[in-house]
């Protein structure tokens, strides 16, 4: 049985969505994404003002897709890492880990920008957890470790990763030029910790 690729048109669309993902990532990594230049970017990406407008009805939509497939690579990733090892407290260094590899990916400015939107007032109503891969994952991995009788029954681990991943996020947002950052996210990693496990 042959099944059909996608057509010609189809290709060209992906095509052009990728030249204007990467040409507004490069705009929003310059000037930030509150005084990026649409015109810049279309100009970049080599097409009419308008099919930026068709493929992101708004600059945050650019976000919303980086967000996505970066959380998509670090699922990915951090899966692999869980796969080798089954302890909680290295899988969270993990995630830590994962996060600021991709503060370094994507530059302090545009880094920033994607932590905001977990706060934007404006961000999409239908934001559920258990639609974003990382936070299923580690709740997963915390749910592997109540079995194990490693976390307190008490704990819910969907509530859990939340907490976690967004106290993170927080903590990144305020403290980027902390010089001792790193001290702290421990910290944070080891109180993780201390909240879940069976006393």
């Amino acid at each position: 049985m042959v099944v059909d690729g996608p057509s010609v048109r189809e290709v060209k669309r992906m095509q052009t969505r990728e030249r204007l993902l990467g040409a507004a990532m490069a705009e929003f990594k310059r000037a930030g994404i509150a005084e990026a230049d649409v015109g810049a970017i279309v100009a970049a990406a080599g097409v009419a003002h308008g099919t930026f407008f068709f493929h992101f009805p708004t600059k945050e939509h650019v976000l919303f897709e980086v967000e996505n497939r970066e959380e998509d690579r670090i699922a990915a990733q951090l899966n692999r890492f869980a796969n080798r090892h089954r302890d909680l407290g290295a899988i969270l260094a993990e995630t830590v880990r994962l996060v600021l590899a991709l503060e370094q990916r994507l530059g302090q400015v545009l880094f920033r920008d994607l932590l905001a939107l977990h706060f934007s007032q404006s961000r999409p109503p239908v934001d559920e957890s258990a639609n974003h891969a990382v936070i299923v994952l580690i709740a997963r991995e915390i749910a592997a470790a109540q079995e194990r009788g490693e976390v307190s029954a008490q704990v819910t681990p969907m509530n859990s990763a939340v907490f976690f991943l967004l106290g993170l996020y927080a903590l990144l947002t305020t403290m980027h030029d902390w010089a001792n950052r790193d001290g702290v996210l421990a910290d944070f990693v080891t109180r993780t910790l201390d909240s879940v496990r069976v006393r």
